[in-house]
């Protein structure tokens, strides 16, 4: 299992144009920007479809997701199945981005981890001030603490997940899955 930094990245693409780019974000994130010729395929569809994927994936892989998490566990779930000609993007989509790495934009709106923040902030805010009228808030901004450290030390996050489900973080298109592993065989539309 590796992890590529940009450059290496591009190299890649441009001597083996038949590697496949697969961002594992929200459909909403994909929407917002990707790589030119990306597919998307969700990290929750990814164990949906797992054979699927060990079998039809022809070639190279490069794993993308916003920073590089959920390609790691995109990673590991293919290597596990048997799919080892993956590497993940280092830094995914904000290292790509900030290299300048050429980029299709689409409905702009605020990244997950962003949404997160926010709203556990909010959250942990409003939970200490309604504290000094009514004590046991306290352990609502203790859980919320508690439910980030968790998040930290299992790089998972169950509120960003959560948040991926509200209406503004659906995208204005399906992704249609069955065209998504139909372009891992290496065909392009």
């Amino acid at each position: 299992m590796t992890a590529t930094e940009v450059a290496a990245v591009q190299a890649l693409l441009q001597s083996n144009p038949d590697t496949l780019v697969i961002d594992v974000r929200t459909p909403a994130e994909f929407e917002g920007v990707h790589i030119p010729g990306a597919i998307n395929l969700p990290l929750d569809q990814v164990d949906l479809h797992l054979e699927r994927i060990v079998t039809d994936a022809g070639g190279q892989m490069v794993l993308v997701c916003q920073a590089g998490s959920r390609a790691d566990q995109c990673q590991r779930k293919l290597a596990a199945a048997g799919l080892s000609a993956t590497t993940v993007l280092s830094g995914g989509m904000n290292a790509w981005a900030a290299a300048g790495g050429a980029v299709v934009r689409g409905r702009q709106r605020w990244g997950l981890e962003r949404q997160v923040r926010l709203a556990a902030g909010s959250i942990v805010a409003l939970a200490v001030l309604v504290s000094v009228w009514w004590p046991p808030a306290r352990f609502i901004a203790g859980m919320i603490g508690a439910g980030l450290a968790f998040a930290a030390v299992t790089n998972t996050c169950a509120m960003g997940m959560l948040l991926s489900r509200l209406p503004y973080n659906r995208p204005t298109y399906k992704v249609d899955i069955e065209a998504s592993l139909a372009q891992l065989t290496g065909s392009r539309p």
